[in-house]
């Protein structure tokens, strides 16, 4: 159930938030601001973010707040991008769609930033995005609205029996989505020999690494 008191008060639990590379999927490599709400779920067994969970344990900030510090962390590196080029802010959790995210993306769009969202689609979509990146997970189904919406389908693969699992949504995305296949962090070593034998066999997916735990970067 969504947080109807931080949709009513303009307010968001805000877990952390930094500026830093982007490790997975379609856009890795690139600058992007993360914004981690708390609030989740969905209660994955390998979740690396355990802490974000409970929303309560975490201050609460305006939109209005959160933009203006997004703007200011971004803006104080000296060597700036083009004024043509926006910057990429990524929403993610937690679960970031148990609020309301409407004004939120509709802020931060007008201050320049391309939005993008991390999430398992398990609650009712909202906000203005320019990216949809859809991870499902198998501890709560995510719904067809989020599916048929997303650009991107990321899967977390942890053992051999996920590739079946992730065809089931291949086939229930649009067809310009971009398909990855991502190896569980602390099961990489075994899972991701499996991903390569299958990207080769099935070339329609794509290898995502979570680069920046090896870059050692937020």
């Amino acid at each position: 159930m969504r947080n109807t008191e931080v949709e009513v008060n303009e307010l968001l639990p805000v877990m952390e938030s930094f500026y830093t590379l982007q490790g997975e999927g379609f856009h890795q490599g690139r600058a992007a601001y993360f914004i981690r709400l708390g609030g989740c779920d969905v209660g994955c067994v390998w979740c690396d973010v355990k802490e974000s969970w409970n929303a309560d344990n975490h201050p609460k900030f305006s939109v209005a707040e959160i933009v203006d510090k997004a703007k200011k962390e971004v803006s104080s590196f000296k060597f700036q991008v083009s004024s043509n080029t926006k910057n990429l802010v990524v929403i993610t959790g937690g679960e970031p769609l148990l609020h309301n995210l409407d004004n939120l993306t509709k802020s931060l769009q007008q201050a320049g930033f391309q939005t993008n969202i991390e999430t398992s689609g398990s609650s009712p979509l909202s906000g203005i995005w320019d990216w949809i990146c859809l991870s499902p997970k198998k501890f709560k189904a995510p719904l067809k609205e989020v599916v048929q919406a997303a650009n991107e389908l990321k899967v977390v693969v942890f053992n051999k029996y996920d590739f079946e699992w992730a065809e089931e949504y291949a086939s229930q995305v649009s067809a310009d989505c971009k398909l990855y296949l991502q190896p569980e962090w602390d099961k990489r070593e075994t899972v991701t020999p499996l991903i390569i034998d299958y990207i080769k066999a099935n070339p329609k997916w794509e290898l995502s690494l979570q680069i920046h735990k090896y870059i050692n970067v937020p």
